[in-house]
């Protein structure tokens, strides 16, 4: 096990050495362990924290990173008991877990009010903690949410069932693979989460859709981005089901996007949404 975690952490420092602009490291205590960091852009800047997929770690914002970070100080999250550098000491296991250590973290960085953004299960995290705290969001993106407006597709689920029965660097690999059609994806973040994926981590919190009368009454103006030609779920339901029930927010179908190629890609979309 010592030497998975070794691997690992050597394929994590590689991927943050090529970082594209300027990053710092912080630590944040919450009651669930200490979250990991990573900090970009200008000091003076309206803050935005980026919070990844599963298994994803926040090195999968890298390829967006110079975008957002010349309009944003942005603090990017190792979510807590997942892939990366953030240790549980009491692991997530609810909907409310979740707000409270968002809102533990936001408090540590001495933020109070952030644009959020989330990819796949991030997504769904950042969604849940603006349902719950809509006063601490000034605006929300979400790349392709998973569980959210849709369901995954059976054929993700079949392909993924060998990763999810027994993880290796190679079945993660193999899922990217399939779901991207052999699109090119940034090869330093998927050495990490190959690597991540044969590190034991916390099980994620068992998610559910949220309420559509809760979404539909959102006060936070909400950027969904689909990728047109993702896997994971079926975009044209994903983005059918955002439009009905969040009729005022934003939804942006992504040309020869797939949910694996974000959250690059996805910059420039989310970029002008925060402007």
């Amino acid at each position: 096990m010592a030497d998975r975690r070794a691997a690992f952490d050597t394929a994590y420092d590689a991927a943050l050495a090529r970082w594209p602009v300027p990053v710092r490291s912080r630590e944040v205590g919450t009651r669930f362990g200490r979250t990991h960091v990573l900090v970009s852009g200008a000091a003076s800047a309206p803050p935005l924290v980026l919070v990844p997929g599963g298994g994803a770690t926040a090195l999968a914002w890298s390829g967006a990173m110079r975008l957002l970070a010349a309009v944003r100080r942005v603090h990017v999250l190792d979510p807590v008991g997942d892939a990366g550098r953030s240790p549980a000491t009491t692991p997530l296991t609810t909907a409310d877990d979740v707000t409270d250590w968002l809102e533990e973290v936001l408090d540590g960085l001495g933020l109070r009010a952030v644009d959020l953004a989330g990819h796949s299960y991030g997504g769904w995290q950042a969604l849940t903690f603006a349902l719950d705290r809509p006063g601490r969001v000034r605006r929300l993106a979400l790349l392709d949410p998973t569980t959210t407006f849709a369901g995954f597709s059976p054929g993700y689920l079949l392909h993924a069932v060998p990763l999810l029965t027994r993880p290796t660097a190679e079945r993660m690999r193999a899922l990217v693979r399939w779901e991207t059609g052999g699109r090119p994806v940034d090869g330093a973040w998927l050495d990490v989460a190959a690597a991540g994926a044969e590190v034991p981590a916390a099980a994620p919190v068992r998610t559910r859709r949220p309420d559509a009368a809760r979404l539909g009454a959102l006060p936070v103006p909400t950027l969904v981005v689909v990728p047109a030609d993702g896997r994971a779920q079926d975009p044209r339901r994903v983005a059918r089901s955002a439009a009905q029930v969040m009729p005022r927010a934003t939804v942006v179908p992504l040309p020869g996007a797939t949910h694996h190629t974000l959250p690059a890609g996805a910059e420039r979309a989310v970029t002008a949404f925060l402007h």
